[in-house]
This record gives structure tokens, C-alpha cells and sequence, in this order.
């Protein structure tokens, strides 16, 4: 429950909303068992039994007072107009009662809709804030899929479950007790006979919940497994066709998708259980009530008169549906406890490591410099004390075989994980001393594998600078030689590039993210195999675009194509995880064996 209880902190900001909820479901309690007490006046005038009240009270300060005052009201109807004319005034009473019920239960779950979407909008805004904050070493460990699960599907679960909770703390609870009042005051002894059987039946139905919450808990995991693999087959989709694998895949997603129809049917029988059986419950401790308050009525000395005692059996059986529902929102609860955990262990992660209330920027760039830097993911050693030196206005590349650590140099760079000793400095001040968005504001990337966001070109450019105007826009597109295929387009710049920019080329994609690196204007730039996996056209293009984006700027990059960086102040050799030998292109190819053979293979692949 702690972790549902957290959630329901989320209501401080809506308890004006919650304080008018309360009133209008006490106001609608009220007024429904107004409603109901009506029949025992109309069987005590319809029976000839009625008291009658020849005094009103002089003063109304009790529900005592305010029946006598109403009894007064029907003895002096049936006296001057007849007993016909006080069953219609006690009608009349009834349907006005029924009609302001619903009328303030309908306010009620007027004013409980901005809750229940208000509390999820915030939550959900709360968890899409922490995926963006925290290390993606994070995000890494976990399954897409599973993340998208506790988005989604979880968030639902507690849709529902806070629904329940609120319907447990506010409505039903106010129901009971008035009600409960009600029945006091027509029998002490049955009302108590009443409040001691229905915790032996909360005991029963709280036995059940548990066993609920360790299904919900496994359910919830299965469906993680399922949006996994879902995402990973839509992704790999053209993979499993080319492989002809698709009969293998379907299978252990159905596999999967068995499993959880499995544990849903046990889950949801279960949860079924709750009504049929505390309606069952209730209706044992109703029979035993007729029983004992008939044998009470049949008492000549009674204390309870026969139409109050069908009033009271009436008014008790009212209590059986709140009753219900309160079972059935505890099995909610339970269930959406499973879903919170998963949540809570998404919001719980820790953010990027930044310095407290660090506002410092990189100003008056010098240099950076990496010393004895060492960095490990997952126990595999990647860096193994690396250590150079870029000064402002150098270009610098590295170069080595596939899985050298190349990639990773850059990520650590812009802080997207946290090295394991050694350090990075800028200027004399460690990296970690700046703050980090200050940090990739100052570096600008232009990666392997282009990324756009599912939007229009224009605003995909746009994303680079925030403050840009429309020229700016423009500008980095022609700088970027992404200008004439924009203007190609049905809707230019406006035209939308669909999921991770599909709609377009490869090379078109590399120049969009070009121009977005320029409109970014960074100090440093970083190119990690820009043009790795483009055809020779497109090269040609985006490396007149790159050569466009190096102009003026200290440049850190990593390529295949050697060709690119003959010209670059110092080449880095990177051999796992740690640089075997420096200099300039002329001077490697003569002294270097690695170099001389990553120059051949790049020259016999061309």
C-alpha cells in the first residue's frame, strides 16, 4: 500500500476539489436515506400505526427533534385531510429526497473528473520529466517495451486503482456512517450485531486481496514481456522477413501472449470473486438480523415497532452495495499496488550526477583534456586509461577497428555516463564542475545513425536552437546543402518526416541533423562516422555540408573514412580501449602498422 499512498499525495493540489466531492456525497447520502426512512411513516399511516405528534418541537437540535417535527407535520395531515393526503405529502417527500440525491451525486462526480485525470496528467508528466533526466545507463538495463508498459498499461492500472481509493476514502465510507447513524437510532442492539459481523467479513475479503496483489504483480511483469517484445519485432521487422524467421518470432510471442492470458484468467477470477461473495457475506449477517429483529418484533415488550424494523431492514440492505463496492475497490487497490511499484521504481531512479546548484558555463575554451580516463560498462573494460589533449581550434581524429571505444569517447565528453577514474577537464576545471546543460549546449554531435522526431523538417531544424528565427532556419538548411531537396518536397519545410524521419533518404536525414548542428552554433563539434552508412552521392553532399560545419571550430572526429582526415592536426589510434600511437596522417602511414593497415582496407573497400 505504501506506494499507492504516495501516488495519493499527488491530491494536495486538488483538495478543494476533493472538499467539495466529500460534501456533495455526504449531501447525497443524507438525502437518499431521507428517502428511504419515508416508509416507515407511509407504512405506519397505511397500517393505521402511525404516531402521532399533537406538539411540533420547540426546538430543532437533534434528528430526534427533526422527526417528531415531521411526524408532527403527517398526525396534522391525517387530521385535516385524511390519511390518502399524508401518504401523497410523504411521496412527494421521497421523490424530492431522490431527486436532490442524484442531483448532488451527479456534483460529486462533477467535481471528482479534474482529480482522477489531474492526479494521472501529473503523474504521467513526472515520469516522462525523470526518462529524460536520468543516465542512460538507466534506460539501458531495461527493456524498451517494459518501460512503454509502466507508461501506459501501469499507469491505467492506477488510473482505476486511485479511482477506487477516492471512491473508498470519500464516498462509500460517508454512506456507511450515516447510515449507520440511521440504524442506531431505530435499534441499538441490531446496529451492534451489525458492526461486529462485518469485520469478520472484511477478514475474509482482505485474505483474498493479498492473493490478488502477488497475481496483479506478476501480471503486470508479463505485460512488460509483451510490449518488449512487441517493440522489438516492429523494430527488426525487415530483419525477421529477410531471415524468413517469422513463424519462429510469432511463436514466442505467442508463447508469451499465453502466459499472460494464463495469468489474467486467474487474476480475473479472482477479482470476480469479490462481489458474489460479499454480497454472499452480507446477506448472512441481513438473514441473521431478520431473524433475530423478527423475533424482537414478535415481542409484545418490543423496543422496535414493526414498520421501523422493515425501515431498519430496508436501510441495511442499502448499506450492502457501498459495502460491495468497498471490496471491490479494495481488490482495485490491491491490484493497482502491483502497478505503482513498477512506477515508483521508474520515479525512484536517481538523475543525472550534476553538481548542487551549479551554474557554471564553459566560457574562454582553451582545451580539453583527458587524463588516465578509465570507463567500464556492464564489467567489460572499454577505456583503459586514455589521455590526450585538444586545444581550441584543432582538429583532432580518432580511428581504430570496430568496438575500440571510439563512440564512447564522445559519450563521455557530453556526459551521457559518468567515467570510472581518471578525469576530463576543460580549461584547468574538471567536466563534472560545469553544469550539464551547459556542457551539450557547448558540444555539437553529428551521429552514425541520424535521429529526427516525427515532425516537420522545420521544426525538426529548429530543435537545434530554440530562440532561432525563420532565416535562421532557412540558412542552416542551404549551409547544410538540405535546401533544394526541402524545396523538392509537397510541403517544403513543412512536410512532415514521419517515424525517426522514414519519409526520407539516409543522406537526407545526415543533412537535416547537420543543419540542426549548425543552427546549434556549438564551440566544439563531434562527428561520430557521419557518413558511415550513406551511398557515395549522399557522401559527396554531407561531406561538403561537414566541411561546411567545421569552419571556425575545434573539432573532435571519428570516422572509417580515412580519406576525410588527412588534413586534421593529430590522428588518435585506438586499439582496445586505449591509444596506441598519434600524429599526422603522412607520419602514421609511415610508422604505424595499424594505421597503414586500416588505410589499406579503407582503400580496397572504396
Amino acid at each position: 500500500m505504501k506506494s499507492l499512498l504516495k501516488f495519493l499525495s499527488y491530491l494536495k493540489v486538488y483538495k478543494a476539489y476533493c472538499i467539495l466531492n466529500v460534501c456533495f456525497n455526504a449531501l447525497s447520502s443524507i438525502f437518499s436515506l431521507v428517502s428511504f426512512t419515508m416508509i416507515i411513516p407511509f407504512l405506519g399511516v397505511l397500517f393505521g400505526t402511525q404516531e402521532r405528534v399533537v406538539k411540533p418541537p420547540e426546538i430543532i437540535n437533534s434528528i430526534e427533534s427533526v422527526k417528531n417535527l415531521f411526524y408532527y407535520q403527517i398526525s396534522h395531515t391525517i387530521e385535516s385531510s385524511g390519511s390518502a393526503k399524508a401518504l401523497i405529502l410523504i411521496c412527494l417527500v421521497i421523490l424530492i429526497s431522490f431527486l436532490f440525491r442524484n442531483l448532488f451525486r451527479y456534483l460529486a462526480l462533477y467535481f471528482m473528473v479534474p482529480i482522477r485525470n489531474g492526479v494521472i496528467n501529473d503523474i504521467r508528466v513526472v515520469i516522462n520529466k525523470k526518462l529524460l533526466s536520468i543516465p542512460i545507463k538507466s534506460i539501458e538495463k531495461r527493456k524498451k517495451g517494459d518501460l512503454l508498459s509502466r507508461i501506459s498499461n501501469d499507469l491505467i492500472e492506477i488510473e482505476w486503482s486511485i479511482m477506487s481509493t477516492l471512491e473508498m476514502l470519500f464516498k462509500d465510507p460517508i454512506t456507511i456512517i450515516i447510515f449507520l447513524i440511521a440504524l442506531l437510532t431505530l435499534s441499538f442492539k441490531l446496529t451492534l450485531l451489525v458492526i461486529i459481523m462485518f469485520p469478520i467479513v472484511g477478514f475474509i475479503i482482505g485474505y483474498i486481496g493479498k492473493q490478488l496483489q502477488k497475481d496483479s504483480e506478476k501480471v503486470q511483469n508479463q505485460m512488460g514481456k509483451i510490449m518488449s517484445k512487441a517493440d522489438e519485432i516492429l523494430s527488426g521487422i525487415r530483419t525477421i522477413k529477410s531471415l524468413n524467421i517469422s513463424k519462429h518470432i510469432h511463436s514466442i510471442f505467442s508463447n508469451e501472449s499465453k502466459k499472460y492470458r494464463q495469468l489474467m484468467n486467474s487474476l480475473l477470477r479472482k477479482k470476480d470473486l469479490s462481489s458474489p461473495m460479499s454480497e454472499f457475506l452480507s446477506t448472512i449477517v441481513l438473514v441473521i438480523v431478520l431473524l433475530i429483529g423478527g423475533t424482537m418484533v414478535l415481542n409484545t415488550k418490543s423496543e422496535i415497532l414493526a414498520q421501523e424494523f422493515i425501515g431498519f431492514v430496508l436501510i441495511f440492505s442499502q448499506l450492502i452495495p457501498p459495502a460491495k463496492s468497498l471490496t471491490s475497490s479494495f481488490y482495485s487497490i490491491k491490484k493497482g499496488n502491483a502497478a505503482s511499484k513498477r512506477v515508483f521504481e521508474i520515479i525512484n531512479l536517481k538523475d543525472e550526477v550534476n553538481v548542487k546548484n551549479s551554474k557554471k558555463k564553459i566560457k574562454n575554451f582553451n582545451y580539453l583534456e583527458f587524463k588516465d580516463v578509465h570507463f567500464s560498462h556492464e564489467n567489460n573494460k572499454v577505456l583503459n586509461g586514455i589521455s590526450f589533449k585538444i586545444n581550441k581550434g584543432e582538429n583532432i581524429a580518432i580511428v581504430g577497428y570496430s568496438g575500440s571505444g571510439k563512440t564512447t569517447i564522445c559519450d563521455l565528453i557530453n556526459r551521457l555516463y559518468n567515467f570510472d577514474s581518471g578525469e576530463v577537464y576543460i580549461n584547468k576545471e574538471r567536466l563534472s564542475k560545469y553544469d550539464i546543460s551547459s556542457v551539450r549546449e557547448f558540444f555539437g554531435s553529428v551521429d552514425q545513425v541520424p535521429f529526427l522526431f516525427n515532425d516537420t523538417i522545420f521544426n525538426n531544424i529548429f530543435l537545434g536552437n530554440l530562440n532561432a528565427k525563420n532565416n535562421d532556419v532557412i540558412k542552416a538548411a542551404k549551409d547544410s546543402y538540405s535546401y533544394n531537396f526541402i524545396k523538392k518536397l509537397p510541403e517544403e519545410f513543412y512536410f512532415n518526416v514521419g517515424d525517426k524521419g522514414n519519409n526520407l533518404s539516409q543522406g537526407e536525414k545526415q543533412r537535416i541533423c547537420i543543419a540542426r548542428t549548425l543552427i546549434q552554433n556549438p564551440e566544439f563539434l563531434i562527428l561520430d562516422e557521419a557518413t558511415s552508412s550513406l551511398d557515395a552521392d549522399s557522401t559527396e553532399y554531407v561531406n561538403m555540408a561537414i566541411q561546411n560545419i567545421m569552419k571556425d571550430r575545434t573539432c573532435l572526429i571519428i570516422t572509417h573514412n580515412l580519406n576525410t582526415i588527412k588534413n586534421c592536426d593529430k590522428i588518435l589510434i585506438l586499439e582496445k580501449g586505449r591509444i596506441v600511437d598519434s600524429g599526422t596522417h603522412n607520419k602514421l602511414l609511415k610508422n604505424s602498422e595499424i594505421y597503414s593497415n586500416l588505410f589499406e582496407k579503407f582503400t580496397n573497400h572504396q
